[in-house]
Protein backbone atom coordinates (compact mmCIF):
# COMPACT_ATOMS: atom_id res chain seq x y z
CA UNK A 1 0.00 0.00 0.00
CA UNK A 2 1.86 3.52 -0.97
CA UNK A 3 2.54 5.59 2.13
CA UNK A 4 -0.41 8.50 2.23
CA UNK A 5 0.59 11.73 1.45
CA UNK A 6 -1.58 14.19 1.27
CA UNK A 7 -1.81 17.42 -1.07
CA UNK A 8 -3.48 20.38 -0.10
CA UNK A 9 -6.28 21.91 -2.03
CA UNK A 10 -8.89 24.50 -1.28
CA UNK A 11 -12.22 22.87 -3.32
CA UNK A 12 -14.54 25.79 -4.06
CA UNK A 13 -17.96 26.10 -1.90
CA UNK A 14 -20.25 23.17 -2.82
CA UNK A 15 -23.56 24.36 -4.38
CA UNK A 16 -26.63 23.83 -2.63
CA UNK A 17 -27.26 21.27 -5.02
CA UNK A 18 -25.12 19.27 -3.52
CA UNK A 19 -26.73 18.96 -0.33
CA UNK A 20 -30.07 17.66 -2.25
CA UNK A 21 -30.87 13.91 -2.64
CA UNK A 22 -33.38 14.16 -5.56
CA UNK A 23 -33.49 15.90 -8.40
CA UNK A 24 -37.07 17.62 -10.25
CA UNK A 25 -38.10 15.86 -11.64
CA UNK A 26 -36.90 12.30 -10.45
CA UNK A 27 -34.91 10.35 -12.02
CA UNK A 28 -37.69 7.78 -12.87
CA UNK A 29 -37.81 4.35 -11.42
CA UNK A 30 -35.44 2.33 -12.36
CA UNK A 31 -35.51 -1.74 -13.82
CA UNK A 32 -32.45 -4.12 -12.39
CA UNK A 33 -30.69 -6.54 -14.99
CA UNK A 34 -29.23 -9.20 -12.74
CA UNK A 35 -25.39 -10.18 -13.70
CA UNK A 36 -23.34 -13.29 -13.24
CA UNK A 37 -20.88 -10.65 -11.53
CA UNK A 38 -20.44 -7.56 -9.62
CA UNK A 39 -19.49 -3.98 -9.75
CA UNK A 40 -20.55 -3.40 -13.98
CA UNK A 41 -18.32 -0.53 -13.91
CA UNK A 42 -18.74 0.80 -17.47
CA UNK A 43 -21.70 0.50 -19.39
CA UNK A 44 -21.89 1.18 -23.44
CA UNK A 45 -24.05 0.19 -26.32
CA UNK A 46 -22.89 -1.69 -29.11
CA UNK A 47 -23.71 -1.69 -32.72
CA UNK A 48 -25.89 -4.96 -32.84
CA UNK A 49 -27.72 -2.67 -29.48
CA UNK A 50 -26.48 -4.75 -26.57
CA UNK A 51 -25.26 -2.85 -23.67
CA UNK A 52 -21.74 -4.39 -22.92
CA UNK A 53 -19.89 -4.27 -19.49
CA UNK A 54 -17.09 -5.53 -17.78
CA UNK A 55 -17.48 -7.00 -14.10
CA UNK A 56 -14.81 -7.94 -11.22
CA UNK A 57 -14.24 -11.15 -11.87
CA UNK A 58 -12.94 -10.03 -15.27
CA UNK A 59 -15.88 -11.10 -17.68
CA UNK A 60 -16.39 -9.06 -20.65
CA UNK A 61 -20.59 -9.09 -20.95
CA UNK A 62 -23.21 -8.53 -23.20
CA UNK A 63 -26.66 -7.94 -22.41
CA UNK A 64 -29.62 -7.80 -24.33
CA UNK A 65 -31.73 -5.04 -22.63
CA UNK A 66 -35.16 -6.39 -24.03
CA UNK A 67 -34.62 -10.16 -23.32
CA UNK A 68 -32.61 -9.35 -19.98
CA UNK A 69 -30.21 -12.46 -21.38
CA UNK A 70 -26.49 -12.17 -20.53
CA UNK A 71 -23.39 -13.74 -22.75
CA UNK A 72 -19.84 -13.75 -22.20
CA UNK A 73 -17.86 -12.42 -24.88
CA UNK A 74 -14.39 -12.38 -23.38
CA UNK A 75 -12.09 -12.40 -20.01
CA UNK A 76 -9.48 -9.94 -20.08
CA UNK A 77 -7.58 -11.99 -16.56
CA UNK A 78 -7.87 -8.89 -14.86
CA UNK A 79 -10.13 -5.93 -13.93
CA UNK A 80 -11.95 -4.82 -17.17
CA UNK A 81 -13.07 -0.93 -16.34
CA UNK A 82 -14.17 1.59 -19.48
CA UNK A 83 -15.29 0.33 -22.49
CA UNK A 84 -15.12 1.61 -25.91
CA UNK A 85 -17.38 -0.90 -29.25
CA UNK A 86 -15.90 0.27 -32.62
CA UNK A 87 -17.94 0.20 -35.48
CA UNK A 88 -16.04 -2.85 -36.91
CA UNK A 89 -17.14 -4.94 -33.77
CA UNK A 90 -13.97 -4.97 -32.03
CA UNK A 91 -13.46 -3.81 -28.24
CA UNK A 92 -11.02 -1.08 -26.64
CA UNK A 93 -10.99 -1.79 -23.09
CA UNK A 94 -8.87 -0.16 -20.11
CA UNK A 95 -8.14 -2.69 -17.68
CA UNK A 96 -6.79 -1.92 -13.97
CA UNK A 97 -4.30 -4.82 -13.86
CA UNK A 98 -3.44 -5.55 -17.50
CA UNK A 99 -3.48 -1.92 -19.44
CA UNK A 100 -5.14 -0.70 -22.52
CA UNK A 101 -6.56 -4.06 -24.59
CA UNK A 102 -8.28 -4.77 -27.55
CA UNK A 103 -10.85 -7.58 -28.40
CA UNK A 104 -11.00 -8.11 -31.77
CA UNK A 105 -14.66 -9.54 -31.50
CA UNK A 106 -17.20 -11.03 -29.33
CA UNK A 107 -15.30 -14.60 -28.35
CA UNK A 108 -12.36 -13.52 -30.25
CA UNK A 109 -8.74 -12.75 -29.54
CA UNK A 110 -7.52 -10.10 -26.62
CA UNK A 111 -4.33 -8.18 -27.65
CA UNK A 112 -2.62 -5.68 -25.23
CA UNK A 113 -2.07 -2.17 -26.63
CA UNK A 114 -0.56 -0.21 -24.19
CA UNK A 115 1.12 -1.81 -21.05
CA UNK A 116 3.54 1.11 -20.04
CA UNK A 117 4.42 4.70 -20.43
CA UNK A 118 7.36 6.33 -20.77
CA UNK A 119 8.60 3.01 -19.25
CA UNK A 120 6.28 2.91 -16.10
CA UNK A 121 3.36 0.12 -15.99
CA UNK A 122 0.21 2.17 -15.85
CA UNK A 123 -1.37 1.98 -12.41
CA UNK A 124 -4.76 2.88 -13.36
CA UNK A 125 -6.18 3.01 -16.78
CA UNK A 126 -9.78 3.94 -16.30
CA UNK A 127 -11.21 5.31 -19.77
CA UNK A 128 -11.11 5.01 -23.26
CA UNK A 129 -12.90 6.35 -26.63
CA UNK A 130 -11.27 5.98 -30.16
CA UNK A 131 -11.54 8.76 -33.71
CA UNK A 132 -12.37 6.82 -36.59
CA UNK A 133 -8.90 7.50 -37.77
CA UNK A 134 -7.17 5.21 -35.67
CA UNK A 135 -6.09 7.32 -33.13
CA UNK A 136 -7.12 6.06 -29.48
CA UNK A 137 -7.23 8.44 -26.28
CA UNK A 138 -7.34 6.73 -22.59
CA UNK A 139 -7.20 8.36 -18.96
CA UNK A 140 -5.02 6.75 -16.34
CA UNK A 141 -6.99 8.03 -13.03
CA UNK A 142 -3.61 8.04 -10.62
CA UNK A 143 -0.18 7.25 -10.64
CA UNK A 144 -0.12 6.08 -6.95
CA UNK A 145 -2.78 4.23 -5.97
CA UNK A 146 -4.59 0.93 -7.35
CA UNK A 147 -7.95 0.37 -8.26
CA UNK A 148 -8.87 -1.68 -5.06
CA UNK A 149 -7.33 1.58 -2.89
CA UNK A 150 -8.88 4.46 -4.99
CA UNK A 151 -10.41 6.16 -2.08
CA UNK A 152 -6.62 6.20 -0.94
CA UNK A 153 -6.25 8.78 -3.88
CA UNK A 154 -9.04 10.83 -3.42
CA UNK A 155 -8.33 11.15 0.31
CA UNK A 156 -4.91 12.29 -0.47
CA UNK A 157 -5.61 14.34 -3.74
CA UNK A 158 -2.55 12.96 -5.56
CA UNK A 159 -3.31 15.18 -9.00
CA UNK A 160 -1.46 12.30 -10.49
CA UNK A 161 -4.10 11.70 -13.31
CA UNK A 162 -3.14 11.78 -17.13
CA UNK A 163 -4.62 11.88 -20.51
CA UNK A 164 -2.76 9.87 -23.13
CA UNK A 165 -3.21 9.78 -26.74
CA UNK A 166 -2.22 6.50 -28.76
CA UNK A 167 -1.62 7.27 -32.45
CA UNK A 168 -2.20 5.05 -34.81
CA UNK A 169 1.99 4.44 -35.64
CA UNK A 170 1.33 3.47 -31.48
CA UNK A 171 3.18 6.17 -30.18
CA UNK A 172 1.95 7.26 -26.69
CA UNK A 173 1.84 11.04 -26.46
CA UNK A 174 0.88 12.29 -22.95
CA UNK A 175 -1.45 15.49 -23.19
CA UNK A 176 -2.62 16.36 -19.80
CA UNK A 177 -0.62 15.45 -16.91
CA UNK A 178 -1.49 16.46 -12.99
CA UNK A 179 -5.36 16.08 -13.41
CA UNK A 180 -7.47 15.12 -9.68
CA UNK A 181 -8.43 10.93 -10.43
CA UNK A 182 -8.89 11.45 -14.38
CA UNK A 183 -12.09 9.14 -15.07
CA UNK A 184 -14.37 9.18 -18.45
CA UNK A 185 -12.89 10.51 -21.58
CA UNK A 186 -15.46 11.84 -24.65
CA UNK A 187 -14.87 13.01 -27.93
CA UNK A 188 -16.78 15.52 -29.47
CA UNK A 189 -19.07 14.48 -32.01
CA UNK A 190 -17.57 17.50 -34.03
CA UNK A 191 -14.08 15.82 -33.00
CA UNK A 192 -12.75 19.23 -31.94
CA UNK A 193 -11.91 18.14 -28.57
CA UNK A 194 -11.45 15.56 -25.35
CA UNK A 195 -13.43 16.10 -22.62
CA UNK A 196 -12.19 14.02 -19.09
CA UNK A 197 -13.67 13.81 -15.80
CA UNK A 198 -11.45 14.90 -12.46
CA UNK A 199 -13.14 13.08 -10.09
CA UNK A 200 -11.55 14.37 -7.51
CA UNK A 201 -11.98 17.85 -8.24
CA UNK A 202 -15.70 18.20 -9.39
CA UNK A 203 -15.23 19.26 -12.77
CA UNK A 204 -15.12 18.56 -16.68
CA UNK A 205 -11.78 19.22 -18.27
CA UNK A 206 -11.78 19.72 -22.15
CA UNK A 207 -8.88 19.13 -23.89
CA UNK A 208 -8.77 21.35 -27.23
CA UNK A 209 -7.44 19.36 -30.81
CA UNK A 210 -8.52 21.55 -33.09
CA UNK A 211 -9.04 25.01 -33.69
CA UNK A 212 -6.99 28.30 -32.57
CA UNK A 213 -6.62 26.67 -29.00
CA UNK A 214 -5.58 23.01 -29.73
CA UNK A 215 -2.77 21.43 -27.67
CA UNK A 216 -4.76 23.60 -24.96
CA UNK A 217 -7.18 22.89 -22.25
CA UNK A 218 -9.92 24.34 -20.22
CA UNK A 219 -12.82 23.48 -18.20
CA UNK A 220 -16.09 22.86 -19.64
CA UNK A 221 -17.82 22.57 -16.24
CA UNK A 222 -16.50 23.07 -12.45
CA UNK A 223 -17.58 23.29 -9.26
CA UNK A 224 -20.06 20.56 -9.87
CA UNK A 225 -22.59 19.02 -7.29
CA UNK A 226 -20.87 15.47 -7.44
CA UNK A 227 -18.12 13.47 -8.31
CA UNK A 228 -18.70 13.07 -12.02
CA UNK A 229 -17.37 9.31 -13.27
CA UNK A 230 -17.43 8.08 -16.57
CA UNK A 231 -19.08 9.28 -19.50
CA UNK A 232 -20.23 8.66 -22.82
CA UNK A 233 -21.66 10.41 -26.06
CA UNK A 234 -25.39 9.85 -26.30
CA UNK A 235 -27.61 9.57 -29.37
CA UNK A 236 -28.73 12.56 -28.67
CA UNK A 237 -25.22 14.56 -29.01
CA UNK A 238 -25.17 15.20 -25.38
CA UNK A 239 -22.75 14.51 -23.11
CA UNK A 240 -23.39 11.95 -20.28
CA UNK A 241 -21.97 12.29 -17.20
CA UNK A 242 -22.54 9.69 -14.30
CA UNK A 243 -22.17 11.30 -10.69
CA UNK A 244 -21.22 8.79 -8.65
CA UNK A 245 -21.81 10.22 -5.19
CA UNK A 246 -22.64 13.90 -3.63
CA UNK A 247 -19.85 16.19 -2.43
CA UNK A 248 -18.55 15.04 0.89
CA UNK A 249 -18.49 18.04 3.24
CA UNK A 250 -15.92 16.25 5.59
CA UNK A 251 -13.73 15.09 2.33
CA UNK A 252 -14.16 18.65 1.61
CA UNK A 253 -12.92 20.20 5.26
CA UNK A 254 -10.34 17.81 5.40
CA UNK A 255 -8.45 18.54 1.79
CA UNK A 256 -7.37 22.21 2.88
CA UNK A 257 -6.06 21.37 6.56
CA UNK A 258 -2.66 20.02 7.68
CA UNK A 259 -1.73 16.43 5.81
CA UNK A 260 -1.45 14.22 9.03
CA UNK A 261 -5.56 14.89 9.58
CA UNK A 262 -5.86 12.70 6.44
CA UNK A 263 -3.20 10.81 7.45
CA UNK A 264 -4.86 9.86 9.96
CA UNK A 265 -8.53 9.48 8.67
CA UNK A 266 -6.95 6.91 5.95
CA UNK A 267 -5.07 4.94 8.93
CA UNK A 268 -8.96 4.90 10.73
CA UNK A 269 -11.07 2.19 10.70
CA UNK A 270 -13.02 2.40 7.21
CA UNK A 271 -16.51 3.02 8.62
CA UNK A 272 -14.84 6.20 10.38
CA UNK A 273 -13.48 7.22 6.72
CA UNK A 274 -15.52 9.51 4.17
CA UNK A 275 -17.34 7.43 1.84
CA UNK A 276 -19.62 8.28 -1.11
CA UNK A 277 -23.33 8.21 -0.34
CA UNK A 278 -26.73 6.00 -1.46
CA UNK A 279 -27.85 7.83 -4.58
CA UNK A 280 -28.70 7.40 -8.26
CA UNK A 281 -27.70 10.34 -10.14
CA UNK A 282 -26.49 11.37 -13.76
CA UNK A 283 -26.02 14.50 -16.00
CA UNK A 284 -25.77 15.90 -19.31
CA UNK A 285 -24.36 18.60 -20.80
CA UNK A 286 -23.96 20.14 -24.47
CA UNK A 287 -19.98 20.50 -24.96
CA UNK A 288 -20.17 24.38 -24.33
CA UNK A 289 -20.73 23.35 -20.71
CA UNK A 290 -24.63 24.18 -20.47
CA UNK A 291 -26.60 21.92 -18.19
CA UNK A 292 -29.40 20.09 -19.90
CA UNK A 293 -30.45 17.26 -17.90
CA UNK A 294 -30.41 16.33 -13.80
CA UNK A 295 -31.34 13.42 -12.96
CA UNK A 296 -31.10 11.95 -9.14
CA UNK A 297 -32.99 9.23 -7.28
CA UNK A 298 -32.97 7.56 -3.93
CA UNK A 299 -30.40 4.91 -3.98
CA UNK A 300 -32.33 2.34 -2.11
CA UNK A 301 -32.38 0.15 -5.32
CA UNK A 302 -29.17 0.64 -6.92
CA UNK A 303 -26.32 3.10 -6.00
CA UNK A 304 -22.69 4.22 -6.40
CA UNK A 305 -23.43 4.70 -10.14
CA UNK A 306 -19.95 5.13 -11.98
CA UNK A 307 -21.03 4.97 -15.80
CA UNK A 308 -24.57 6.46 -17.75
CA UNK A 309 -24.94 5.60 -21.52
CA UNK A 310 -28.13 6.89 -23.44
CA UNK A 311 -29.86 5.17 -26.20
CA UNK A 312 -32.90 6.64 -28.10
CA UNK A 313 -33.76 7.95 -24.89
CA UNK A 314 -32.97 5.53 -22.73
CA UNK A 315 -30.60 5.39 -20.18
CA UNK A 316 -28.25 2.71 -18.80
CA UNK A 317 -26.28 2.71 -15.83
CA UNK A 318 -23.49 0.80 -13.98
CA UNK A 319 -21.93 0.47 -10.69
CA UNK A 320 -19.22 0.15 -9.09
CA UNK A 321 -21.16 -1.90 -5.99
CA UNK A 322 -24.23 -3.25 -7.79
CA UNK A 323 -24.74 -7.05 -8.87
CA UNK A 324 -26.90 -5.62 -11.91
CA UNK A 325 -27.12 -3.36 -14.57
CA UNK A 326 -30.14 -0.53 -14.00
CA UNK A 327 -32.49 0.98 -16.74
CA UNK A 328 -34.38 4.22 -16.72
CA UNK A 329 -35.11 6.87 -18.98
CA UNK A 330 -35.27 10.84 -19.38
CA UNK A 331 -38.38 12.23 -18.07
Amino acid sequence: MPKMQPRRWTPPKAPARAREIRSVPPMPELRRIELPGTAPEDVVVAADGRVLTGTDNGAILAVDPALGTVEQIAHTGGRPLGLHPEPDGSLLICDAERGLLRLDKPGGALEVLVSEVDGDPLTFPSNVVADPDGTIYFSESTRRWPLSQWMGDILEHSGTGRLFRRNPDATIETLIDGLDFANGVVLSPDRSCLVVAETAAYRLTRYWLTGPAAGTYDRLAENLPACPDNMSLGTDGLLWVAMVTPRNPLLDALLPLPAILRQLTWAAPEPLRPKPARTAWTMAFTFDGTPVHDLQRDGADYAMVTAVAEHHGTLYLGSLTESALAVTHIP
